[in-house]
């Protein structure tokens, strides 16, 4: 009995799993502004350009709420906590990927994930308590232009951008194969709340793969003119999708964003969290 009850997993430890709710909670409200904002601006609801719907534009309007200082602190600290525990997927191999290459190409990506969003918390952070923000699209501009002053430059960001492209096409094949259902997998959901989820998820993976692909292309643009500030984001991407394609696609892709936001947060709630 003794050998049975060791063989046995422990629990997640309780801080670490309340970070990581907390955090796909936040990352969750965050998702849902951004296409809330794209959608509103698309069709003219809103004072302000596409542009003004990343996540920049996300952490202003809610500066300009009432309370929203204390709203955007409480952002910031749940996008900490998902940052945190995206390292500690990362560190402690908790999703069980292993050290071969599939493998660590995931921790990889959990890792990338945890510095990116605790490079948004900062800046929200900064922002709701007075330090300012960052311009639209310094932080990839800064990332190009620095990748370009190294030696074959261009080519670095190329792949950079070959990359995030590859990022958005696989988020697009997660979300059409329906591998992103594993996230919620033994969580003994009722069939209604199941079915709930693939939309949401289907929807939310394949708009989040359209922005990250445009993105990418950002960048292969960036390295291909030499010119750093053609390295756009969220916002970019947006207009590029109206000014191309219409109004119609820019609102399609800020639902399926909403959608994704909602898929966060029945995550947050069904999701079990790993964290040994």
């Amino acid at each position: 009995m003794k050998n049975i009850t060791a063989a046995m997993p422990s629990p997640p430890p309780k801080w670490v799993e309340r970070f990581a709710r907390i955090g796909l909670l936040a990352n969750g409200l965050v998702y849902c502004l951004v296409g809330l904002l794209a959608f509103m601006a698309a069709f003219g609801l809103r004072k302000g350009s596409q542009e003004n719907a990343d996540r920049e534009g996300v952490f202003k309007f809610v500066l300009e709420q009432p309370f929203g200082k204390v709203l955007l602190l409480l952002i910031a600290l749940g996008l900490a906590f998902y940052s945190l525990w995206r390292l500690i997927q990362a560190l402690k191999d908790t999703e069980q990927r292993g050290e071969n290459l599939k493998g660590l190409g995931r921790r990889a990506g959990y890792l990338f994930s945890g510095v990116m969003y605790g490079g948004f918390a900062i800046a929200a952070f900064r922002l709701a308590l007075g330090s300012g923000g960052s311009g639209k699209g310094d932080q990839r501009e800064t990332l190009a232009q620095k990748v370009l002053e190294q030696p074959m430059g261009q080519w670095l960001l190329i792949l950079i951008g070959l990359g995030v492209i590859g990022s958005g096409l696989y988020q697009i094949y997660r979300g059409v194969s329906n591998k992103y259902k594993k996230k919620v997998a033994g969580s003994n959901l009722k069939h209604e709340t199941e079915e709930m989820m693939v939309r949401a998820g289907k929807a939310g993976y394949v708009a989040r793969g359209i922005v990250w692909g445009l993105i990418g292309y950002f960048f292969i643009q960036a390295a291909l003119h030499f010119n750093p500030s053609e390295a756009g984001g969220t916002g970019q991407a947006f207009r590029f999708l109206e000014s191309s394609f219409g109004s119609i696609l820019l609102g399609a892709v800020a639902v399926g964003l909403i959608c994704y936001g909602a898929f966060m947060f029945m995550r947050a709630k069904y999701q079990p969290i790993k964290t040994a």
